[in-house]
């Protein structure tokens, strides 16, 4: 492509809602420009990555057997109907009427649609295992896009479905899948976790996220120092603690704590690590049919992780509680506490099972128990509420947890019958008995793996696309357009370089050479051949973005170095 026609509208200034490095650079070098809120056009640069992941993405579920197809973007609302899915969706769900007055939603993700089209048309269990994936434009109305394509209102997602008879079956493909995966991430030469995640909306038995390693992620990541466990912090766990700090000798009392309201006060008061105090947190559980008044407790020296109790309960959303709503329920807020209490419901983490020698709130304002044995607490419902902390151990080992952040660009959810029972999608097994389709779904954000790309690489200049995703892989630039010398070298070698199949670009704008190199360093090609006034001695220079090192090298060996250093 010549530079001159090109359309690459680079600019100085970025959007001025944009903080990430991906948001300012794709924005400024010609990548996308804004639309409305959430909402990106693709420009000619920005198309072309596109197609080389979708390319990469393609031949990865080539080689697993998975067959591409294309479904509606529109969906009838009776499909999500049937699922269960139309409110549990929540406002997230675009919902319209067309002129006859039909109900439709944009299409978020496509299970629904995708059993849709299978159920009726595989009957039996010799037509599976069968996997079908697409990639297609959804949309999510989100509360409050940011982040440029991190997230966006629309974007282009990769979306597969299998269907198999068995749960063995789904466990090998899922499996599969979680390789092809993680060769896509490779080729695209992103530095990634593959982690245990929280299967959320989606729902289904299990699920894993592919993680971008990034500073700039919105999510945590749970690592081990010495095995491969990794997770979402929302659904990460733990090993049993190391070390146990000393406990408190106390007979069961009840205790005045005057104006001892949050575990820092309390473990001053008492002189007890908080590790022996329960933090009572309450919070008003939402569900479809109402929202009811929950009490958690675990240890003080532990935070509550809401998605884990959100899915405890199986509830909508877990909602903050004011004080008068707890005085209404007995309850004193800086006292709350398990015992003697039938207002509301208690879930106690798993950590304070036979827990001994504990203090807790007395729901009774300037009260607290000391001396308390959790053994004695009947039909006590315990469940993994805590949040993992840096330095806890491994449940896999005797590893050590630390935190870093990630960039979410795959999630993959074992769904087992959940759809196809919702949906009556059947088959009939090896004994002509007709059963659901055992499920999984595999996810894969192509507009946001762009970003990814730049958010994991690049400086303060711009951009620096891996070879695999950009948009040209050679820029050769003319130093000084009017010097027919460079101009007759730089385009017999951008000839040249274009027969050899070479993704390349040739600057032959009337601009000034360091502008030139300015844009070069904005777009992130791989690598600029600049033909300049060193070429009368024989000489041309490649510079490698990635490094901005500079390689002297002979004109008349150009084609067969530049092979050589780019292509591998």
């Amino acid at each position: 492509m010549r530079r001159s026609k090109a359309f690459i509208p680079t600019t100085k200034e970025a959007p001025s809602d944009a903080v990430l490095p991906s948001h300012i650079f794709l924005s400024r070098a010609g990548f996308i420009t804004q639309v409305s809120s959430g909402l990106y056009n693709f420009l000619p640069l920005g198309k072309r990555v596109l197609r080389n992941i979708e390319t990469i993405v393609n031949e990865a579920m080539a080689s697993i057997g998975a067959q591409e197809v294309e479904l509606s973007f529109v969906t009838p609302v009776e499909l999500w109907q049937e699922s269960g899915r139309i409110d549990k969706f929540g406002k997230e769900l675009l919902r319209f009427e067309d002129r006859k007055e039909n109900r439709f939603v944009l299409g978020p993700t496509h299970e629904e649609m995708m059993v849709n089209v299978v159920r009726n048309r595989v009957n039996s269990y010799k037509q599976l295992p069968l996997h079908l994936y697409q990639i297609k434009t959804k949309f999510r109305d989100e509360a409050r896009p940011r982040f440029g394509l991190m997230r966006g209102r629309e974007f282009i997602m990769k979306d597969g479905y299998s269907f198999h008879a068995s749960a063995e079956d789904l466990d090998r493909e899922f499996t599969t899948v979680e390789r092809a995966y993680k060769h896509i991430l490779e080729r695209l030469g992103l530095e990634f976790r593959i982690v245990e995640a929280d299967s959320g909306a989606i729902g289904g038995s299990g699920s894993k996220e592919l993680m971008v390693l990034a500073d700039s992620g919105e999510d945590t990541i749970a690592l081990c120092d010495r095995c491969q466990y990794a997770a979402n912090i929302e659904a990460a766990v733990r090993g049993a603690k190391q070390e146990i700090p000393e406990a408190p000798e106390a007979v069961f009392n009840r205790f005045k704590t005057p104006n001892v309201t949050t575990i820092e006060a309390l473990s001053h008061f008492f002189k007890v690590d908080p590790f022996y105090l329960v933090k009572t947190v309450a919070k008003r559980a939402v569900y479809h049919e109402g929202s009811k008044l929950v009490l958690f407790c675990l240890r003080g020296s532990d935070t509550l992780q809401e998605v884990k109790a959100t899915n405890v309960l199986n509830a909508l959303e877990l909602l903050d509680v004011s004080e008068d709503e707890l005085r209404e329920s007995g309850l004193v807020a800086g006292f709350m506490g398990p015992l003697n209490l039938n207002t509301c419901k208690i879930i106690f983490d798993k950590d304070l099972k036979d827990a001994d020698a504990m203090i807790c709130g007395a729901n009774e304002i300037d009260y607290h128990y000391v001396g308390v044995n959790f053994n004695a607490l009947k039909n006590a419902e315990f469940a993994d509420i805590a949040e993992v902390n840096e330095g806890d151990t491994c449940p896999c080992c005797d590893g050590t947890l630390s935190f870093t952040k990630g960039i979410e660009v795959g999630h993959i959810f074992k769904l087992g019958t959940s759809y196809s029972k919702a949906l009556k999608a059947e088959f009939l097994n090896e004994n002509g008995q007709s059963e659901p389709f055992v499920m999984g779904t595999y996810g894969l954000g192509i507009s946001r793996l762009v970003a990814a790309v730049i958010e994991q690489h690049h400086d303060e200049n711009g951009c620096i696309w891996t070879p695999s995703t950009a948009p040209y892989l050679i820029n050769v630039m003319i130093s000084n357009i009017k010097d027919e010398a460079q101009m007759t070298f730089a385009e017999n070698l951008y000839e040249a370089l274009r027969q050899e199949g070479i993704e390349v670009m040739l600057d032959d704008r009337k601009e000034r050479f360091g502008f030139k190199m300015k844009d070069a360093e904005l777009i992130g090609f791989p690598y600029t051949v600049i033909v300049g006034k060193e070429l009368i001695n024989g000489n041309i220079q490649l510079m490698e973005r990635a490094t901005l090192r500079k390689e002297t090298i002979a004109a008349e060996h150009a084609l067969k170095t530049i092979i050589e250093r780019t292509v591998t």
